[in-house]
């Protein structure tokens, strides 16, 4: 309006624009102020750790908690904007999602969580499910264990078939990084796998009660299927992947950031892996 202001006559433009004469010359004295340009480049940074970027509350945690910087987390989404940086969010998804489940073959399992899903320590309460991407002309299978406490995906396979030779290799896995002394709870839905014999043996021998969804209730496993929309916003949506060994190869440096960078509110900004190893120390 400053421009037009020259051409013509101030009294007609607040007229037309219907702008009170105080407030054009209370603007004009107070320009708008430029919001924390210092922290374009940590921000910056800190986005590009995710293929699609990640969310305003991620990156004040990592000012925080990295590098000493106090701020507002709408003062980073101000930032975020100006910069042009937003975090996909996923779309509805355009086939029909992947369900194991073919009918109740494995006896009945009690719901011993109740989507109770606070764990007080590490190794409590574990979840576990399989989901699909579609990648390079074909299909990948994501099958993790997610502990509940400290939102660590500490186990997992990538495999081009959702068969019982996955959860082989995840219960290997996950032995592995089992504490010696830990008998957790591990929660998933009534897939095939979960009620397969072998399945259900494997975890007694690991000292693992096990716990089912009901039927038909796919918030009873909210937690874990919580991580994968997660994994699709910041890892997945929009991408295109050249091949099945290119998306494997990415998805597991994913899960190493997710586990060792990824900053969880619920942690009180530390990442997961920092949140288990100071709960199991103290």
């Amino acid at each position: 309006m400053a421009m037009l202001a020259g051409r013509y006559r101030l009294t007609d433009l607040l007229k037309i624009t219907g702008l009170a004469r105080s407030t054009y010359f209370y603007e004009k004295k107070h320009p708008e102020q430029v919001t924390r340009p210092d922290l374009e480049p940590l921000i910056d940074m800190v986005w590009h750790r995710c293929p699609n970027g990640c969310g305003h509350r991620q990156i004040r945690m990592s000012l925080l908690h990295e590098f000493g910087v106090r701020v507002s987390a709408k003062s980073v989404l101000k930032v975020m904007h100006r910069m042009g940086l937003r975090c996909q969010i996923r779309a509805r998804n355009p086939w029909k999602h992947y369900s194991s489940y073919r009918g109740d073959s494995g006896g009945y399992v009690r719901n011993l969580l109740k989507r109770d899903f606070t764990a007080g320590k590490p190794f409590e309460k574990l979840g576990t499910d399989v989901t699909e991407f579609r990648v390079a002309a074909t299909k990948a299978y994501l099958a993790p264990v997610y502990d509940m406490a400290s939102k660590e995906i500490i186990a997992w396979d990538v495999s081009q078939h959702p068969d019982l030779a996955q959860q082989h290799r995840l219960l290997t896995m996950l032995e592995a990084r089992l504490p010696e002394d830990a008998h957790p709870i591990l929660h998933s839905d009534r897939g095939w796998q979960y009620q397969h014999r072998w399945w259900r043996q494997r975890l007694k021998e690991l000292g693992i009660r096990q716990s089912m969804s009901r039927k038909g209730n796919c918030l009873d496993n909210a937690a874990t299927e919580q991580v994968f929309g997660h994994l699709k916003d910041e890892f997945y949506t929009g991408r295109r992947f050249a091949s099945f060994e290119q998306f494997k190869q990415e998805l597991n440096s994913y899960i190493v950031y997710w586990n060792t960078q990824r900053r969880q509110e619920q942690l009180n900004g530390r990442a997961p892996i920092e949140f288990r190893e100071m709960t199991l120390t103290a």
